[in-house]
């Protein structure tokens, strides 16, 4: 399957989360990881499968590299009804009024332009005792199973 792995960081756990999914990924998987700072929204591809890792910073905000996306996607208004994505979100349930609100903020804002979210969002809490490549990895083949099946494509 073709797949996009788009991280928005502030500190950087998200990009080495979703360099670390690639590495899983890549043996089976044509895998590419972006920065979402450098995507350029008109060029989302409905033949690509996108996975987003994305951190929440502040009071449950938009991680710095996440903004100029949310920024661009607000302006351009693309339609992106034929994009499917899925995301796992990272954060700190001891700020458990923002707890994993900037992944949560980021799905919908892809549903806003028409994008179909694939699984669940699931999030990795840093207080927690698992790490985060425990979570990420057996989530993201099963949410690679079921894009393969929406988009009628072997995983």
């Amino acid at each position: 399957m073709n797949i996009a792995i788009l991280y928005g960081t502030e500190t950087g756990n998200a990009e080495m989360l979703a360099e670390d999914i690639q590495s899983e990924l890549e043996a089976e998987h044509d895998v590419e990881c972006t920065n979402l700072s450098d995507v350029d929204v008109s060029e989302f591809d409905p033949e690509r499968f996108y996975i987003l890792v994305c951190s929440t910073y502040g009071d449950g905000e938009l991680p710095a590299s996440a903004q100029p996306f949310a920024e661009k996607l607000a302006v351009a208004k693309p339609d992106l009804s034929s994009i499917r994505f899925a995301i796992f979100g990272m954060g700190d349930s001891e700020y458990e009024e923002t707890f994993n609100f900037g992944p949560k903020r980021l799905a919908e804002l892809m549903q806003v332009y028409g994008a179909v979210q694939i699984g669940e969002r699931v999030a990795h809490d840093a207080s927690g005792s698992d790490m985060a490549e425990d979570l990420a990895f057996p989530w993201a083949e099963a949410v690679i199973a079921e894009a393969a099946e929406a988009l009628g494509e072997a995983a």
